[in-house]
């Protein structure tokens, strides 16, 4: 299937690794030039030299996207470096998973307002390319409760529901749409559940368990998801709510 993205320019915040890493991938596969942001200064380097390798431009920063002027700043540089923007993907995540105030703070300005702060700069670059889309990384920890010990990660999480559906109703007439995926458990190297493997193997058997696939989520099969819906072949779904989690979840959706 030809998903019409070839030329297109994509911009992945936390793109660096496990999700983001492989839906940055997953964009220039398809041919889209890609710039991606995280802390890591080297991970950025390496992850552009990766894309650079998939004969697209790349472009990259190392930057807290809880600095909203300067997660502004990127964005404006990006857009004009790759001569626009068509995609935005808001992944970035503080992994708050604590029931503290800083922890619920930190889950604020990172998943939350990082989402609305690219958005809203993105949104006049996204205009311009008359086929303009954004995905916003959520949870399944956001319609399902975990625990009260994940409460700021899923408080978080639930209110990207509610502001993805607000917005994509907001940039309709703009031919913008707006999507959220929901990862269930998923495992790559070095990530939340790499750490859980390698510390409390009971919990992450009980994890997998609970799974009626019994294994957790590959970054490629999120990344996929999300190309997908960036993508035209997707151009009448906006507003929803995508969850990717291998039966994990009991809810029904309504």
């Amino acid at each position: 299937m030809d998903l019409h993205l070839k030329g297109k320019r994509a911009l992945v915040t936390g793109g660096t690794r496990g999700i983001g890493r492989a839906i940055a991938l997953g964009l220039a596969a398809e041919g889209c030039d890609v710039a991606v942001c995280a802390r890591n200064a080297e991970g950025v380097k390496e992850t552009v030299a990766a894309l650079r390798a998939a004969e697209v431009s790349a472009y990259g920063e190392a930057l807290d996207v809880s600095d909203g002027t300067a997660l502004e700043r990127f964005v404006d540089r990006a857009a004009a470096l790759l001569g626009g923007l068509d995609i935005l993907v808001c992944n970035a995540s503080a992994l708050a998973s604590g029931a503290g105030e800083d922890d619920f703070r930190r889950a604020f300005e990172v998943d939350l307002l990082h989402t609305r702060n690219a958005c809203e700069a993105a949104l006049p670059h996204l205009a311009k390319s008359g086929a303009g889309a954004i995905v916003a990384i959520s949870s399944v920890s956001g319609s399902e409760d975990y625990g009260y010990e994940s409460s700021a990660y899923g408080a978080m999480k639930a209110a990207l529901f509610f502001y993805v559906k607000s917005l994509a109703r907001h940039v309709a007439a703009q031919g913008i749409r707006v999507n959220a995926v929901s990862p269930g458990t998923t495992l790559f190297e070095d990530g939340f559940w790499d750490e859980v493997r390698k510390n409390d193997p009971e919990t992450f058997a009980r994890n997998v368990a609970d799974n009626p696939m019994k294994r957790m989520a590959r970054p490629e099969e999120i990344a996929d998801m999300v190309v997908f819906l960036a993508s035209a072949r997707a151009s009448f779904v906006s507003g929803a709510n995508m969850v990717v989690d291998g039966t994990l979840t009991v809810r029904i959706p309504n």
